[in-house]
Order: structure tokens, then C-alpha cells, then sequence
């Protein structure tokens, strides 16, 4: 059952009491389930299959339930074509994160996991302003993100303004150019970076990045900001329905946010898993997948759940990828693109049936299976 939708939920449980009190079963849990986020943030860190430094994505979703609007602030980490969201706020309002609400997530970040943890952040258009750019300055955080093409710049040796856009007037589509230089934007001295792109309608517009240093890998870097839209749509159309939801507390919204993106982390871990030891997913003709990691993973599981079958080979232990228990990821697979993680090396590779549990029971639409494996 890929929702959040309480009474789908319910009606799914496979026990025997109605769905109603499987429904008020759930409302209690969620009202009285005190859910600690940095321990969860501290989870799906382990849950990472690289070490860091990470580049960081910094974006917002939002949607509304009635008069309700529901406004999520999430920092992820960029990993082969999606992130992993690990700090996020809910925002008591709708419109855009004001900069307080910025380096507040930041700064729980930097709490957690370390400063030496970050490589880049990397965010669309709305984070920009002052005491924004100010703050990663000051605490001298890499960072690449974009600003509107009217922006006013400022040589800071002739106290010349002009618009950014200007600047890159000369590029044609699919050139970049680099200014090793320092220019005021928004107050702050920051290196600029440019190129000319296309919008979702084919149209070439200028993509134009400040960045506190490295300008040079600003253009790069910033490609990873799209991981955070794919993500998005993981938690939403194409994978958990998050938008389903009819809650309106924040407190409870947030607790069913955690929950969420710990079963979002599972399933892309699986599906990384499956695509390489199971069977690879079919490449388009466009160079993408025909389907993403977190379908693919959250396929996986539901097969494994429910259409167990106990003569086909079991490859991958889907249950070990929620381990707290299991060696950490990290000391065993490099970070792409360079190189494709090597899941034979990671603790949940149980494709041999000596290294199969004693037991294993998964549940059934209908009744629970118990399989014991026989050692040679």
C-alpha cells in the first residue's frame, strides 16, 4: 500500500478487527508517538552508502489540504541521481523560507554530523538575501546557487552595477564561462558563474551561480540540485503519496514526515541493491531509467512481503538495509560518479546460502511463512 492515506492504510491490515479501529489504531499512534528527529536524521545518515563530504541540496514542498497549507524546508544529500533527505522543518505558513528558518536547519546539520561534513550547498533561486549569503560567508560554507538574471552586481574596485544577465549576454546555448573574479551580490562578495541552458520549454535562458569559492566547479555541482526535485516526487506521485494525508497538525505531519522518508531511504537503498544483483532496470532511449531506484526498491520490498515465494533464490535481504545493527555502509562503496558501488562488499549481500539467517519469517497476505534454512 504506497500511501499515507489513513483509512487505505487501515483497510489494508491484514488482521482480524475492523478497519475502523485499525484506522484509530494508527490516529493514536501518530498523536502519541514522540519521534526523535535528529535520531532518525543520525539513521539515515549511517543509511548513506559513501562517506562524506556531501553536496548538500536545500529546496522546499509544499501542497494544501483544505484551508491547511502543509510547507516542508528539506537539506538532503545528493547520492547517483536523487538525495536522501535527512534534516527537515515543516514551516507554520506557506511561501518561501526566510533565512532564519535557512541557517536554522543548517546549523542542525553542522550539529549533527560536523561542518567537515559538507562539501557544497547547492539551491535554486529563492535562497538567496543578505543575511543568507552573510551567514554561509561568515562560516565559510562552499556553496553554488543560482540568482535571477536581473540581479545587481557590483565590481567592488570600480563600484559599477549591472545586471547579472549582462554579464553573460555573449553565450550561446551549452557555453559556460567562469569570472575569477569578486563581485558584491546582495552586499556579500562572491565569485559568479554562468551558462546558457534550457527551461522545461525548450527555451535557452542564463543560469547564473554565485558560489564563495571554486567558481570553477560551481556549474558542475549545481546539476546535483535537480536529485532533490527527483526525491520530491519519490515522496509524492511516484512513490509514497505524501499528499494524501488529511492531517492538518503540523506536529502530527511532521512525526508521519519522519516516518516517510526513513521507508523513502529503505526503498532507494533496495532499489540500488536490486538494480545490481537482481536485475538491472531497463535503460530508455534517452539514457534514463525506465523506472527510479525508489520504485524499483519499493517494488522489491512489496514482492518480498507479499509474493513470497520460497524456491526462488533470495539475492538481497531486504530487512538488512533497516538494520541500526549491520556494519555501516560507509567504509565500503566510493561515492559515484567515478565508480559504481559494489554491493557485494556490503553486510546485506545474502545470495549464498551459508550466509542466509537460521530463519527468516515474512509476512503473508494471508497467513505468515517461516523458512529455515538447512546449512550444507
Amino acid at each position: 500500500m504506497q500511501t499515507v492515506c489513513l483509512s487505505k492504510l487501515a483497510a489494508a491490515f491484514d488482521n482480524r478487527v475492523s478497519s475502523e479501529s485499525s484506522f484509530r489504531r494508527i490516529q493514536r499512534f501518530l498523536a502519541q508517538m514522540a519521534l526523535d528527529l535528529d535520531a532518525v536524521a543520525g539513521y539515515l545518515k549511517s543509511r548513506i552508502p559513501f562517506d562524506g563530504p556531501y553536496t548538500l541540496t536545500m529546496d522546499r514542498t509544499n501542497w494544501k489540504f483544505g484551508d491547511v497549507n502543509i510547507n516542508a524546508l528539506v537539506l538532503g544529500i545528493a547520492y547517483d541521481h536523487m538525495s536522501f533527505p535527512i534534516p527537515f522543518r515543516l514551516l507554520p505558513k506557506r511561501g518561501n523560507s526566510n533565512f532564519k528558518e535557512r541557517i536554522n536547519i543548517m546549523e542542525r546539520l553542522i550539529r549533527l554530523f560536523g561542518r567537515d561534513s559538507i562539501k557544497c550547498l547547492v539551491a535554486d533561486r529563492e535562497f538567496v538575501g543578505n543575511e543568507w549569503f552573510k551567514w554561509l560567508n561568515d562560516n565559510a560554507i562552499q556553496y553554488h546557487i543560482r540568482i535571477r538574471d536581473n540581479f545587481w552586481v557590483e565590481d567592488p574596485k570600480t563600484g559599477r552595477k549591472i545586471r547579472a544577465q549582462h554579464i553573460f549576454a555573449s553565450l550561446k546555448h551549452g557555453e559556460e564561462r567562469i569570472l575569477y573574479r569578486i563581485y558584491h551580490v546582495c552586499g556579500e562578495l562572491c565569485y559568479l558563474a554562468g551558462a546558457v541552458i534550457k527551461d522545461k520549454t525548450g527555451k535557452h535562458e542564463p543560469q547564473i551561480l554565485v558560489s564563495f569559492c571554486r567558481p570553477e566547479e560551481a556549474i558542475a555541482d549545481y546539476k546535483e540540485r535537480w536529485t532533490i526535485e527527483t526525491m520530491f516526487k519519490g515522496l509524492k506521485s511516484s512513490g509514497f503519496n505524501i499528499e494524501d494525508t488529511h492531517m492538518v497538525h503540523i506536529n502530527r505531519i511532521e512525526q508521519l514526515f519522519g516516518v516517510v522518508i526513513i521507508a523513502y531511504t529503505w526503498a532507494y537503498l533496495v532499489g540500488i541493491a536490486a538494480n545490481l544483483k537482481v536485475k538491472a532496470i531497463r535503460t530508455l532511449n534517452n539514457g534514463r531509467r525506465a523506472i527510479s531506484l525508489v520504485k524499483y526498491g519499493l517494488n522489491f520490498i512489496a514482492d518480498t512481503l507479499f509474493l513470497f515465494n520460497p524456491f526462488r533464490p533470495i539475492k538481497i535481504n531486504v530487512f538488512d538495509f533497516l538494520s541500526c545493527t549491520q556494519k555501516n555502509f560507509n567504509s565500503t562503496i566510493s561515492p559515484p560518479p567515478q565508480s559504481t558501488p559494489d554491493f557485494s562488499l556490503l553486510p546485506h549481500n545474502k545470495h549464498h546460502p551459508s550466509q542466509l539467517p537460521a530463519t527468516m519469517s515474512l509476512p503473508n497476505k494471508k497467513h505468515r511463512i517461516s523458512i529455515r534454512v538447512v546449512q550444507p
